[in-house]
């Protein structure tokens, strides 16, 4: 097997089924159609999958066009195991309200800790200055 250097050696996982994680942390399975030298990726028969505990629900998504430096992980799916998972597959609006009841906890967590540090005497600035 040769090695390709860069975004080249994606050109052998044209046509396969893919698993792609973005930045913002969403999921992508579909399959890479093709790349460009940037590593910007069209997946076609795309899927969202979101996953909360030990459920998931996919949403279609069709043709979706990733820009490369939005790719954290990109992995070929196991065809062969794909439908062995040890997770609960659930429809689109019951996974869509564990996800939201899931951020809301997780926001509820981060004012407890902000409280907790504030009574400390730590006081963390969320502001974001652009100069």
């Amino acid at each position: 097997m040769n090695y390709l250097p860069g975004t080249a050696s994606l050109v052998e996982e044209i046509d396969k089924k893919l698993l792609v994680v973005l930045r913002d942390g969403r999921t992508l399975i579909g399959y890479l159609r093709t790349i460009d030298q940037f590593a910007n990726l069209v997946l076609h028969r795309t899927i969202e999958r979101i996953h909360v505990g030990k459920k998931y629900g996919d949403i279609p998504r069709g043709i979706f066009i990733v820009r490369g430096e939005n790719v954290v992980l990109l992995g070929e799916v196991d065809l062969e195991n794909e439908h062995n998972l040890p997770l609960e597959q659930v429809n689109i609006d019951t996974i869509l309200e564990l996800q939201r009841e899931q951020q809301l906890e997780r926001e509820a967590e981060q004012e407890r800790k902000k409280k907790a540090m504030a009574e400390r005497g730590i006081h963390i600035d969320q502001t974001i200055d652009d100069f």
